[in-house]
């Protein structure tokens, strides 16, 4: 039960590429990296912060009562 020597993989490759062909083994390639890249752009997306909406206050109405004084004085 020794190590697979270089002729076991590329007869094990030789049959992979039978069996599923050339082009239906790139496409499953070129679609895992597009879940790849989905899944990367989807966990940046939930590492930027949210940003709050804002604070509707005391604050906010005396800050308004001082802008409508200017325009109408």
């Amino acid at each position: 039960m020794g190590g697979f020597s270089i002729w076991h993989w590329l007869i094990v490759g030789i049959l992979v590429l039978l069996l599923f062909g050339k082009g239906r083994f790139s496409d499953m390639m070129g679609d895992v990296a597009k879940g790849i890249k989905s899944f990367k752009r989807g966990m940046s997306e939930d590492d930027e912060a949210p940003k709050a909406p804002p604070q509707i206050g005391a604050n906010t109405t005396v800050d308004a009562e001082k802008q409508t004084d200017k325009t109408q004085g």
